[in-house]
């Protein structure tokens, strides 16, 4: 199906407002205006996107993608309620070089992206996300492609279930978490995530939770989640595209919640900040970049404040980095 096709519309009542995080520190780096054109590649509940339809009036736009088809369900009257100035497509922020060009739209004045797992798919035990209700142990953002987290523990091997929790969850005890997981999936001891997070506990000794501040689950979960949905690569094919989908002067945002996605933003934004110190016509010369095609908005990582995190726990783990494109030529296509 055509990705405009995707783009849904309905005529029922607006939902309450969804509070997403850092939203102050968002319209303040993303800086929308008036007339503009905006992305918000993970749509979510519409926190976000709420807030930038106040902004940039009504000959402004913003463009929404999400790859949960029930939050793109969920955002349909939103869709209607902004008379024509939202479209909400199924569709994953990777694809947002796709997405803008069947919608005829070049370059947009700003993209944000809220990184990780949304408050609604965390509280719907039904999705498989949490490690405190059952559910199936699925955790796929889209629940229509791609395999769930009990087929990824039964296809992988032990080593390779073990470095996928060590590289995505920054577990210490990955070799023998994975080890009892690959066990229990063949005892058929694997049904919920209960049994999940049963399981990888037990892994632990008393001494070895003592001294955990996080449920000892938290890093199997988060692991298992990233590789189930891929989105470290998403969020590398993102980068490598966003600087052509922007004006100059247009801006790019990313909330993330974690230090891999954070350390891939932290890079990629640094390394468009990078220029040659060679003279200009030397470099030019070398091949090398004589201007930058993006700068730092934040030179640091933004957290939230403590109020907010007092009001919205997610909140905690949040940081917020910001660049802005320059009118620099766009980069070479990477092969």
């Amino acid at each position: 199906m055509a990705l405009a096709q995707r783009a849904l519309a309905a005529t029922v009542e607006t939902p309450p407002p969804h509070i997403p995080v850092l939203l102050d520190e968002v319209l303040d780096h993303l800086a929308p205006r008036e007339g503009g054109t905006y992305v918000d590649g993970t749509f979510g509940r519409g926190g976000h996107t709420r807030a930038l339809l106040e902004r940039i009036g009504q000959t402004g736009r913003v463009i929404a993608t999400d790859r949960d088809p029930e939050a793109v369900l969920a955002g349909a009257p939103l869709v209607a309620a902004s008379a024509g100035r939202l479209t909400l497509v199924h569709a994953r922020f990777g694809e947002l070089p796709a997405v803008l060009g069947e919608l005829g739209v070049p370059r947009v004045d700003g993209i944000l992206l809220d990184l990780g797992v949304s408050s609604p798919q965390l509280d719907e035990a039904a999705r498989g996300f949490s490690f405190t209700r059952a559910g199936p142990i699925d955790m796929r953002m889209d629940p229509s492609r791609g395999p769930t987290a009990l087929e990824l523990i039964r296809d992988l091997t032990a080593q390779e279930l073990a470095e996928v929790l060590r590289d995505l969850g920054e577990e210490r005890l990955h070799h023998k978490i994975a080890r009892r997981l690959k066990e229990a999936e063949r005892a058929g001891e694997l049904v919920t995530t209960l049994d999940l997070a049963r399981v990888v506990a037990a892994a632990f000794t008393p001494g070895d939770l003592r001294r955990l501040h996080i449920h000892p689950a938290t890093r199997t979960f988060q692991a298992l989640r990233i590789a189930v949905n891929r989105e470290l690569d998403e969020l590398a094919a993102f980068l490598d595209t966003f600087p052509d989908l922007l004006v100059a002067g247009g801006r790019c945002v990313v909330i993330s919640f974690h230090s891999l996605e954070d350390r891939l933003v932290k890079r990629r934004f640094r390394d468009l900040a990078w220029t040659s110190s060679l003279p200009p016509a030397l470099a030019a010369q070398a091949g090398e970049r004589v201007r930058a095609v993006c700068t730092p908005v934040t030179r640091k990582a933004v957290f939230a404040a403590d109020d907010e995190t007092d009001d919205n726990p997610r909140a905690r783990s949040a940081r917020l980095r910001a660049c802005v494109r320059t009118d620099a030529p766009d980069l070479p296509a990477r092969r």
